[in-house]
């Protein structure tokens, strides 16, 4: 009888959604990184739009703290307005033909979760820390935008390769993210049994 076989975590353009969270103004000063994390952000959306992925976008009581910002480039997308903090209640519309939802919700469900690292941040890096933990602990594949676009891609010879090329070769910006890994950090590094 084999073992059991851990998943790989392998991500396909025609299995997959991105899901852009709350990028909005007023969150602006008191995001970590909020400019770097929205430049990693707005890469994803543009490998996203040219594998013809499907993007979710949500804005947190906009009434409140503004629109999704510019430099996103989601123009052309509807955000979905919401009060509460997960995506999954307001989206379930757009969801109930897709099976899919957010973090801990698509792992409840059995299905993958893939986090964009370098796109993702809260208001402190210690909180930032303990939910990229708590989201692998829970069984999601943490990844860098650079290593996603590449798996969504798959090959050299893919029809728009040269386009996902110009935007990885696009420097990615410091998003604080070394400083969390070094010293091989036990709640990243070490929360897999």
């Amino acid at each position: 009888m084999a073992a059991a076989r851990a998943s790989l975590g392998r991500i396909l353009p025609e299995s997959s959604i991105l899901f852009l969270c709350d990028m909005q103004e007023k969150f602006r000063p008191s995001i970590a990184y909020f400019p770097q994390i929205v430049s990693v952000a707005a890469r994803m959306l543009k490998v996203a739009r040219l594998l013809d992925v499907p993007v979710l976008l949500t804005e947190q009581y906009p009434q409140g703290l503004g629109p999704t910002v510019p430099e996103l480039g989601a123009q052309g997308i509807r955000p979905v307005s919401k009060t509460c903090f997960s995506m999954v209640p307001t989206l379930q519309k757009e969801l109930d033909g897709r099976p899919q939802n957010t973090a801990l919700d698509l792992l409840e469900r059995g299905l993958q979760v893939h986090v964009v690292v370098d796109a993702c941040s809260s208001r402190s890096q210690v909180d930032r820390l303990v939910a990229m933990a708590r989201m692998r602990q829970s069984g999601a594949f943490l990844s860098t935008s650079e290593a996603l676009i590449l798996q969504l891609v798959r090959d050299a010879a893919h029809p728009q390769f040269k386009e996902i090329q110009k935007i990885i070769k696009e420097p990615v910006p410091d998003s604080g993210l070394l400083g969390l890994f070094q010293g091989q950090n036990p709640l990243l590094l070490n929360s897999r049994p």
